[in-house]
């Protein structure tokens, strides 16, 4: 059941909630998720009124708060990483592009199955626009996949490739920062407690020095870090990444990581700065597909990537590097990435390829989304591709189209796929030996109850791009 009106809302959850002055009160927290929480999540998602967002957000939030489920920052670990109190796995930073809800809660079953703490939920900038999932949303879904399941203790919501377009920034820089700026705001009014900015798309190679070259990246950077560390919650501080290299570009050196953190420390002078550090070793985001429809095998540097984590750690005290663009590797290249100290591993596009090729996928509702697909995005077919070269690299802009008919897939098919998804994170939380982290975390994380945070107006639209996996 959708809700399209506030007072629909209210009358229908009276039994659960109260409501004085506009402010929410949980009475019944087991009866909302038992009964409503499911219709709470398809508001969210799928009303056309925003005020009725708002008020299904706060009550997702307070809920949390009494279930136990407190987005956080991971921050402290990441410290603790970064002094060598605690190291040998690797933090998986998880996309979620459609059937968002499923999938988040067959993260969350994972986690409980495994003892997992340590696990990121993420959405990119540009994934934001083609899966129409403003931070509200996404947040709000995942918090609500963490009560649905009986989850307790932290989640970490975080904002992926929060980047700076290269071509929109050269045309008019300061639109292009004030629209970052726009979306930084709110992802933290709605919970996302983890930023990793992405200016590395700046980064000039013309320049003579290294420090020239990651110039304008480490003052952007500095410029934003300096933003959150303003408008962060008072109490906690935002967990940062930044970048130093552009995925599918040229390997990453530990000249440029040290470029980079000279003029970044130096920038932000005695506020805290980021914990992590994104560096390119081979991959490219979405992989490379072949002509019938296949991922390239990639070869990628682990020896550049333990030596930029080790690097960043002994030096400057960060958790480590961070590896994106690494879902389609070969399965037997993940217990790589825990025995080179890397930090973090962003993944991505293979859940969603796991979702378009499920035998469970309708094949009628897959035919309408590739006819959209030749009909709406034929100007980005490529010179050469072959229609599965075409299809892989275009059909994740159907999510956001077909949210709704996505959603409204039946219980037992959204099952089946719920459980081959949680099969694969299963797989990869033990290759990353994630596994018996949640008192790992719950030592160094210590969550406390927050006040719903979001504002109350309409937010108002960032301009959507291209970028990231």
């Amino acid at each position: 059941m959708i809700y399209q009106e506030k007072a629909e809302l209210y009358l229908n959850l009276e039994e659960a909630i109260s409501v004085t002055r506009g402010k929410i009160k949980i009475k019944n927290a087991q009866l909302i998720k038992e009964k409503f929480i499911d219709d709470l999540v398809e508001t969210l998602c799928l009303s056309s009124e925003q005020e009725v967002k708002d008020k299904v957000f706060e009550i997702l939030w307070s809920l949390a708060q009494e279930a136990g489920v407190f987005p956080f920052s991971i921050q402290k670990l990441y410290e603790a990483r970064g002094r060598g109190k605690v190291g040998g796995f690797t933090v998986p930073a998880i996309n979620l592009r459609g059937l968002t809800y499923d999938l988040a809660r067959a993260v969350i079953r994972t986690a409980m199955k495994t003892d997992a703490g340590a696990f990121i939920f993420e959405i990119a900038r540009s994934e934001i626009g083609y899966t129409d999932q403003r931070p509200q949303e996404y947040a709000g879904v995942c918090i609500a996949s963490a009560i649905k399941e009986g989850y307790r203790g932290p989640i970490f919501i975080q904002g992926d490739h929060f980047q700076v377009n290269a071509k929109k920034y050269k045309e008019n820089p300061e639109k292009e920062l004030q629209g970052l700026r726009e979306l930084i705001r709110e992802a933290v009014q709605h919970g996302f407690y983890n930023i990793d900015i992405d200016s590395s798309t700046l980064v000039d190679l013309s320049q003579p020095t290294v420090k020239e070259q990651q110039r304008l990246n480490f003052e952007i950077a500095g410029e934003m870090t300096k933003l959150i560390r303003e408008i962060q919650p008072r109490g906690l501080d935002i967990s940062l990444g930044a970048e130093i290299g552009e995925v599918g570009g040229k390997n990453s050196t530990p000249e440029e990581l040290m470029g980079f953190m000279e003029g970044y420390l130096e920038f932000i002078g005695e506020l805290k700065g980021i914990s992590k550090i994104s560096v390119q070793t081979g991959t490219t985001h979405g992989g490379v597909v072949l002509p019938d429809g296949t991922v390239a095998k990639v070869k990628l540097d682990f020896d550049t990537l333990k030596t930029l984590s080790q690097l960043a750690r002994e030096k400057y005290k960060l958790a480590g590097a961070v590896q994106h663009g690494a879902s389609t590797l070969p399965p037997e290249a993940f217990h790589k990435f825990p025995e080179t100290e890397t930090a973090e591993v962003h993944l991505a596009t293979e859940f969603q390829n796991m979702i378009f090729d499920s035998k469970h996928f309708p094949q009628d509702l897959k035919e309408r989304i590739y006819s959209w697909i030749r009909e709406n995005l034929s100007g980005e077919r490529e010179e050469g591709q072959t229609d599965e070269q075409f299809y892989y690299k275009t059909r994740k802009k159907a999510f956001g189209q077909f949210k709704k008919e996505l959603m409204s897939l039946s219980a037992d098919i959204r099952s089946r796929m719920r459980e081959e998804l949680e099969a694969k994170f299963e797989f990869l939380f033990k290759e990353l030996r994630v596994t018996d982290t949640k008192e790992i975390v719950e030592k160094f994380v210590k969550p406390k109850k927050l006040p719903c945070p979001q504002k109350r107006e309409v937010k108002k639209e960032v301009e959507k791009f291209e970028g990231g996996e």
